[in-house]
């Protein structure tokens, strides 16, 4: 019987990459959407299904997991890749400012990561990958980017809360923090960057894999910093 991932934010640049990993390795992959998504997303494969979810709300987030528990009778993995960024030092951050990151980075992972961990609970093993960010990891690396640091680093004290809720049994969420992802966007935002140094979207996927594979079965609490040489 084949698992099943779920992976928020299917259509970027790092959900492709993920989707395409875990169908490459026989996974049944069910992808989130946006409504009129601007993205192409032309990856075909009878074991992806793709679903247009607003992740900002709660109970169509709940509604969502229950959806894809009901057909597929199980989670084995939860991939959550959604997230927004914006510049600010604090006298150019509002409140308003912290609290759109606040929804981006760390509700729309909550809403998925909350009803994901109490089926994996319940099934007695799953893996979550939270998506995190040098900024969100220390001040230090925040610095100009005040909301958006405040925003990820939520979800670092997520990781860390789940995993504490969740000792004896087979459930571990993962953190992963990439340095700066050789995607087009970022080529063309920064033309004299030395690319070779950034991570592709490939090796984060192929990171995110392993950490669900039997060779990694005993790890818990994992922090990975996905950094190439950036």
């Amino acid at each position: 019987m084949n698992k099943t991932v779920i992976v928020t934010g299917a259509s970027g640049n790092m959900g492709q990459a993920v989707v395409k990993k875990f169908l490459a390795e026989g996974y049944n992959v069910v992808g989130t959407m946006v409504p009129n998504d601007p993205v192409p997303f032309d990856v075909q494969d009878p074991r992806l299904e793709k679903v247009i979810v607003d992740l900002m709300n709660e109970d169509d987030s709940a509604a969502f997991v229950q959806q894809v528990i009901t057909r597929y009778g199980s989670v084995e993995a939860a991939v959550l890749t959604v997230g927004g960024f914006a510049m600010g030092k604090i006298a150019d951050t509002k409140t308003a400012d912290v609290y759109k990151q606040y929804k981006l980075n760390f509700e729309t992972a909550y809403n998925v990561a909350r009803p994901c961990f109490v089926q994996m609970m319940q099934q007695g093993n799953g893996r979550i990958f939270i998506i995190g960010s040098k900024p969100g990891l220390s001040a230090r690396d925040g610095k100009g980017m005040v909301a958006y640091g405040l925003g990820k680093s939520l979800v670092v004290r997520l990781a860390e809360l789940m995993n504490d809720e969740a000792k004896g049994h087979n459930v571990v969420t993962s953190l992963v923090v990439p340095s700066t992802i050789d995607t087009p966007p970022n080529r063309k935002s920064m033309p004299d960057a030395k690319f070779d140094n950034w991570v592709k979207p490939e090796a984060i996927a192929d990171a995110i894999y392993f950490y669900c594979t039997e060779a990694a079965a005993v790890l818990r609490e994992p922090l990975i910093k996905v950094y190439n040489n950036a």
